[in-house]
């Protein structure tokens, strides 16, 4: 290719990407049909969190994790005071 190919395919793009119009896409040309009758409502940024469940405090979750440890470490032991050398 030569210089002058690369400044005409430039003019070209740049010709393209400032066209005055450009064509919606079909998803946008179906919404648009679907809104004019029926316009869509209202709809919140963020949903509200569901009432349900609470969140469990830090100090449950340490105490859990801190039970578990202590499992494990009094299962190795009682595996390893069984254990004949």
């Amino acid at each position: 290719m030569t210089g002058q190919d690369d400044q005409e395919r430039e003019f070209d793009l740049r010709w393209a990407d400032e066209a005055a119009h450009k064509e919606p896409s079909a998803r946008a040309r179906m919404l648009a049909a679907r809104w004019k009758e029926n316009p869509p409502g209202p709809v919140p940024f963020r949903a509200d969190p569901e009432p349900g469940r609470g969140r469990r405090s830090s100090w449950v979750s340490t105490a859990v994790v801190l039970g578990c440890v202590a499992a494990v470490i009094v299962l190795l032991g009682y595996v390893d005071f069984r254990a004949p050398y």
